[in-house]
């Protein structure tokens, strides 16, 4: 397997083709430290809101996903779920086509 390279410029276009991300996660969560290491392994950026800081939040967060457990993650408008699907959707190769689509 070949892997390339890309430069400080290509990775920057790249991101910036990407989908909006948001996340919502707690300080001491274990799955939410293995989504946000994911997401930076493959140099995409995204929102984050620490529902154990912002309370409130969580509401949110619950009436959107549907969900009380973290981490809660959005790609564009579409619910992912959390670190288990998000690592699905990577090893099964569509978590790149979900990024370019949003």
């Amino acid at each position: 397997m070949m892997s390339t390279a890309l430069s400080a410029n290509e990775k920057n276009n790249q991101n910036e083709s990407m989908s909006k991300i948001l996340m919502y996660t707690t300080g001491y969560c274990p799955y939410c430290l293995a989504a946000k290491s994911l997401l930076v392994g493959k140099g995409v950026s995204f929102d984050e809101i620490r529902v154990d800081q912002e309370p409130a939040l969580r509401q949110e967060m619950e009436q959107r996903s549907q969900r009380r457990t973290v981490p809660q993650i959005f790609i564009g408008e579409t619910h992912v779920g959390g670190f288990d699907e998000l690592s699905g959707l990577e090893r099964s190769g569509e978590l790149d086509s979900l990024l370019a689509e949003s």
